[in-house]
């Protein structure tokens, strides 16, 4: 009797096709995911930076219709405006990030136009 030794190539070929048609599912999720991780964590630090105009306004007695400067809210926000990045932004600087914008108003993401509070 004759025994059969390793795989033929056949088989070999059908394992790369499914490992193959497995990635070409997988990877436009994990983009998708990254890409909402990155819009998630930029909307969290919108919302930190119009609560830290919030905080500046009420310490500095401000009226409705101040806009305060990045070294305004800088103190109010954890980490400081250096941390505060939107993660999508490739020059990684707070004033490319976001722009504070007036009391009332919220901040807007500078990098990507559908990351919005």
């Amino acid at each position: 009797m004759k025994s059969r030794q390793g795989f033929t190539l056949v088989e070999i070929m059908i394992v790369v096709a499914i490992i193959g048609l497995l990635a070409a599912i997988a990877i436009p999720s994990f983009v998708k995911a990254r890409r909402e991780a990155r819009k998630r964590a930029c909307i969290s630090n919108m919302r930190q930076v119009d609560g830290a105009k919030e905080q500046w306004a009420m310490e500095e007695n401000m009226p409705a219709t101040a806009t305060p400067t990045v070294s305004d809210v800088d103190p109010y926000i954890k980490g400081g405006t250096a941390r505060c990045l939107c993660p999508a932004d490739p020059t990684q600087t707070f004033v490319s990030s976001y722009s504070v914008r007036p009391l009332g108003t919220d901040p807007i993401c500078l990098v990507d136009g559908s990351h919005t509070l």
